[in-house]
């Protein structure tokens, strides 16, 4: 599975980018969503706003990470300041208690971390 983070979807939203690969993971059930981010993009301007929350929250939901478990994830994994926020840390947490679950994203720092875990798509 990929999870596409708040990047890759803000980009697609501004600009139509990254539109047909989302399509395809789409497709093929390959592509999955985590509810902090939709609540993330929901404070945001989004195209057809309810019609595109509603779209959203159909996508295959990826697990939510218990705060407790993140907090241990950040030091087991040194991954404090490391310049990720708590949403990308509950991604990064997700994706680590979904075997076989990747992350793609624009962000720097998010990379680094999603790289260093082996947890990093590079799409497309």
């Amino acid at each position: 599975m990929i999870l596409a983070d708040a990047s890759v979807w803000i980009a697609m939203f501004r600009n139509g980018a990254y539109k047909e690969e989302l399509g395809t993971l789409i497709a093929n059930d390959q592509l999955c969503i985590h509810p902090f981010l939709i609540a993330e993009l929901a404070l945001g301007s989004l195209p057809e706003r309810r019609k595109t929350l509603v779209y959203l929250d159909q996508l295959i939901s990826i697990r939510p990470v218990r705060l407790e478990e993140v907090r241990h994830m950040i030091e087991a994994r040194g991954l404090a300041s490391k310049g990720i926020g708590l949403t990308d840390a509950h991604l990064v947490a997700s994706c680590l208690a979904t075997p076989g679950t990747q992350i793609w994203t624009l962000d720097g720092k998010l990379g680094k971390v999603a790289e260093s875990l082996s947890i990093r798509t590079h799409l497309p």
